[in-house]
């Protein structure tokens, strides 16, 4: 079993001219292609090969301390945050989300409009690289950020939705203006309901735990 690049779902000038499609291009095309085909190159003869790619994820994390299970780490991680991102955005998305969604966030974080200023705050102070989540923790939503490779499935809590926070996501649209690229993110361009169907499918599985 190799690991696959997943086809980007939508074109690449979908979020102009908030987002480029130059960015859009070199983003998957480069630095997510690379972590798919160094993940392949990486776990190729090992015990990984035939795993699926979460399963590769949790088992080099534990074993980090050797160089190369963190580079097995690093580009497997990457491999599947990247591919969460693209569809934590649609073209035409932005807005504000519905339903149950929407009624969980009102509790969580007393009113959308907060949790949207949480959300940029966290994002943009986020020191480097990485990644700023929307999380299911404990049946309460909560906003959290992780450095470089690192994701939320290893802390156990539920990633519904995520920005990437890593230059190369937008420094050719916003050199470094990180805060109007997220602000961007979420008025334009933010999937709700990807991050619905992910709460659904978490509230599921903990109700059948």
């Amino acid at each position: 079993m190799s690991i696959q690049l997943p086809e980007l779902p939508y074109a690449f000038d979908a979020f102009e001219p908030l987002i480029s499609a130059a960015t859009l291009r070199v983003h998957y095309d480069k630095h997510h292609r690379g972590y798919v085909e160094r993940t392949n190159r990486l776990i190729a003869g090992t015990e990984y090969q035939e795993l699926p790619l979460e399963e590769i994820i949790r088992r080099s994390a534990a074993r980090r301390s050797s160089k190369t299970q963190a580079s097995v780490f690093n580009n497997a991680a990457q491999a599947w945050n990247h591919a969460f991102y693209w569809r934590s955005m649609r073209a035409g998305g932005g807005g504000i989300p519905g339903g149950r969604l929407r009624v969980q966030i009102e509790n969580d974080f007393r009113g959308v409009d907060r949790f949207l200023k949480l959300f940029e705050e966290a994002a943009t102070q986020h020191f480097g690289s990485g990644w700023a989540w929307l999380v299911y923790d404990r049946h309460k939503l909560r906003v959290a950020t992780t450095a470089n490779a690192d994701t939320p499935m290893l802390r156990g809590q539920l990633p519904l939705l995520v920005c990437d926070v890593w230059e190369h996501a937008y420094y050719l649209d916003y050199q470094n203006r990180r805060n109007e690229y997220v602000t961007s993110f979420l008025k334009a361009a933010v999937n709700w309901d990807f991050a619905a169907a992910n709460l659904e499918r978490g509230g599921a599985k903990l109700a059948a735990e």
